[in-house]
């Protein structure tokens, strides 16, 4: 199985494939794990915890240890770097976008997804790799 450096990196990933095309199933739901627990609304449970400028340890936990067999990895052919994606609401429910908790600062992964043909990043999304552009733009990569 793969191994990722950057983990912002693999959430990105972790998105497309779990949450946008359904292939890396189950889904993690962290609404659902949070009512087992009896808690009814998880952000209001990190608001009151003071838990909402990091990464749940139970979502960071689940998803470090999430392995993604190389065939899914390879039929990966776009990534979009926008900070409302859906996985992050499972990772940091009250997340407001307006700091760097999910900053993509290293594109050293690229090499785990040979497929990889497009990068969406919107102005103000997660992709703050330096020399982004660049380094796509080697790798054959369109972005804007």
């Amino acid at each position: 199985m793969a191994e990722f450096h950057d983990f912002n990196f693999k959430l990105v990933v972790v998105d497309e494939l779990m949450y946008r095309r359904k292939t890396l199933t189950p889904a993690f739901d962290l609404d659902e794990r949070m009512r087992a627990r009896g808690i009814d609304i998880p952000a209001v449970y990190v608001l009151e915890n003071e838990l909402d400028e990091d990464v749940l340890d139970e979502s960071r936990a689940y998803f470090e240890a999430l392995e993604i067999s190389e065939e899914l990895l390879a039929g990966v052919d776009s990534l979009c770097f926008d900070a409302g994606l859906e996985i992050y609401r499972h990772c940091a429910p009250a997340w407001d976008g307006e700091d760097g908790l999910f900053d993509v600062r290293s594109l050293d992964d690229l090499a785990l997804l040979p497929g990889l043909k497009r990068v969406v990043a919107v102005d103000d999304g997660t992709l703050a790799a330096p020399g982004k552009w660049e380094i796509l733009a080697a790798r054959g990569i369109s972005g804007r």
